[in-house]
């Protein structure tokens, strides 16, 4: 029986993704320790791929929303929980896990994550919004919270097979990089930077990043940061060979490992847009494209966008999460 004296739990979890006889044991013992009231649990499914069960968990004014699944499930429930005051703790299963990564969550500790859930520090996170135009002139909305992606990037997403992907993880997207890699189109663009003049650009990729930081080290943008109320975009178009290789050292080795240090961005001063890569910054994106093209939302496919506006709720998001840990210094 429920006892209203105490704050109550829901997980919401992807069936797919998770262990779950040996989750209830280990949520309900964290929960019993901390003081909280018996846990709720709520499975996602291919038709409600979260948002449903979540905003039936939040009808029963649950004070604690706790996502066990990948950035799919973390995404459909952050989009139903955005603009509330009920925190959410996420327990890394998926592949990515993109979000977490970006939290500085221990994805291999997962009763710790478990802890940090009932007990964790709390901290407001910036939400990015996205809203499509099609080809035939609808327009859908949805939540973000890793990034949008265009170009190279979503064209990777959708070449991608779900059943390696399921077997072999990350092994799944070398595939998918190679045939998206043999595609010559490109991205014409006309876009817009908060009230900016109309500007054009022809890229290989389009990102639209809430934050930055990608699996083996990867970052893609050094300075997007979850609460700074600002949109980071990225354009690449690399040139033949070398320009592919100037702009993978600049992201894994110039943004993953010499900016991580104090003395690495004195070092190197800050990042200069050339044709290879650029960056922009903006609380609102538009953009019209000169064919519909493919795009994706925190690593899963949304189909086509003829057009788009992208914007930034600030601090829409009650994250519990491990306190940041302080900018590397040496």
């Amino acid at each position: 029986m429920s006892d209203a004296t105490r704050p109550t739990a829901a997980v919401i979890y992807n069936p797919t993704k998770v262990d779950l006889p040996k989750l209830r044991d280990t949520v309900t013992a964290e929960a019993s320790a901390s003081g909280w009231d018996e846990t709720k649990w709520f499975e996602t499914s291919v038709e409600d791929v979260g948002q449903g069960v979540t905003a039936h968990a939040l009808e029963q004014n649950v004070d604690l929303v706790i996502v066990a699944g990948g950035d799919g499930t973390v995404r459909a429930v952050i989009e139903a929980v955005r603009g509330r005051d009920v925190p959410v703790a996420l327990l890394p299963s998926g592949t990515g896990n993109l979000f977490a990564r970006n939290l500085q969550i221990d994805l291999t500790d997962t009763p710790g994550s478990i802890r940090t859930a009932f007990t964790g520090h709390e901290r407001r996170i910036d939400v990015g919004v996205i809203r499509i135009e099609r080809e035939d002139g609808s327009r859908d909305e949805h939540a973000f919270v890793v990034m949008a992606g265009l170009g190279l990037d979503a064209k990777m997403i959708a070449n991608t097979d779900e059943d390696l992907k399921a077997k072999a993880g990350w092994v799944a997207y070398v595939k998918a990089i190679i045939t998206s890699l043999r595609d010559p189109g490109e991205l014409h663009i006309r876009f817009r930077l908060d009230e900016g003049a109309p500007r054009r650009a022809t890229v290989h990729t389009l990102i639209i990043g809430n934050c930055g930081s990608l699996q083996a080290n990867i970052v893609l943008m050094p300075e997007a940061k979850l609460e700074d109320g600002l949109l980071d975009l990225m354009m690449t178009r690399p040139r033949g060979v070398v320009g592919w290789l100037r702009l993978w050292l600049t992201v894994a080795w110039t943004n993953g490992v010499v900016r991580r240090t104090k003395s690495g961005r004195a070092l190197i001063g800050e990042h200069k847009n050339d044709a290879n890569l650029h960056y922009e910054t903006a609380a609102v994106f538009t953009a019209r494209f000169s064919k519909p093209e493919e795009i994706e939302l925190d690593g899963d496919g949304f189909g086509k966008a003829s057009a788009l506006k992208a914007w930034i709720e600030p601090g829409a998001l009650l994250m519990r999460a491990p306190a940041p840990t302080p900018e590397s210094s040496e």
